[in-house]
């Protein structure tokens, strides 16, 4: 099995619940305390041995483009002004990974899982590969990305896709799984798109971290659109695990953070400011002293 060194992020929405903040610049910019929400992404990417990162875009995203290029203005003040661990940060960033960038173009229909196929050009037809959803964060020791990777290359299975337990009021914003056998090795028999609890096979949701092998890019190419008109990529995995294709739901270790709406963003910029070294000691002490009464 060849090693894992691609991911693809999906990163071409409108983020319309962010307006007006969206208005001109992309979602996946918005920051988590001082790095971009993408910028989380790339790190547990590259974190977990991914060397080329392939972000599928729309138009009129060249800010996310721009940030992980150099800025040979910015570094020469940096550098006149002596912030030499600034510089060292901004310099540090284009060399991260390798990146390439692709138009989500209208010839495809919308979708979840229509960047796998504006992607499969730059993915060889025997390398598996990660796929991340643009407003997802995670927070664990091991990287999650690297947890699926493992799980992808000791089961050999046609897709591992990351899960998390929520709680039942929370079951109908997102896809769950019906588990084969939990206790053996969390292969599923299908998964399913946002029913309400009383429906949902599980409080296993699904979020944004998937290891492909190159058969999900080849099963999407054949997939009808499913609910709304749409390209599902649980209905592209649901439709080889119907074929008796191994595919598994893995619990992480960690914690699973969206950004999907302000709200849940505001609890994740809180949740990644708390962990930090340097403000999260300080801030939790605003927090407590703020809210104590």
């Amino acid at each position: 099995m060849r090693k894992i060194k691609k991911a693809v992020i999906a990163a071409a929405g409108y983020g319309t619940r962010f307006l007006p903040a969206t208005k001109n610049q992309p979602k996946e910019m918005l920051p988590i305390v001082d790095k971009p929400i993408i910028h989380h992404l790339v790190e547990e990417a590259v974190q977990s041995g991914i060397e080329d990162i392939i972000i599928v875009t729309r138009a009129g995203q060249m800010p996310m483009e721009d940030h992980f290029d150099s800025n040979y203005e910015l570094e020469q003040e940096l550098e006149e002004s002596g912030k030499t661990e600034r510089l060292k940060k901004i310099k540090g960033i284009p060399q991260m990974a390798n990146f390439a960038y692709v138009r989500q173009h209208k010839g495809y229909p919308y979708g979840n899982a229509t960047p796998l196929l504006c992607a499969a050009p730059l993915i060889d037809d025997d390398e598996a590969f990660v796929y991340m959803f643009g407003d997802d964060l995670t927070l664990s020791k091991k990287p999650v990305t690297k947890q699926l990777i493992e799980v992808f290359e000791k089961e050999n299975p046609k897709a591992v896709l990351g899960v998390q337990e929520v709680p039942d009021e929370e079951v109908e914003r997102y896809g769950t799984v019906k588990y084969k056998d939990k206790k053996k090795n969390y292969e599923i028999e299908a998964g399913y798109e946002k029913l309400p609890p009383e429906k949902a096979p599980s409080n296993m949701a699904l979020f944004g971290r998937f290891v492909f092998s190159y058969d999900i890019i080849k099963q999407a190419e054949k997939t009808p659109t499913g609910k709304d008109g749409e390209l599902w990529a649980m209905d592209i995995i649901n439709s080889l695990a119907q074929e008796g294709e191994k595919v598994i739901a893995q619990p992480i270790k960690g914690e699973w953070h969206t950004t999907g709406d302000p709200l849940r963003y505001l609890k994740t910029s809180v949740e990644f400011a708390l962990r930090r070294e340097d403000i999260g000691p300080e801030f939790k002490k605003y927090l407590k002293e703020r809210f104590s009464s």
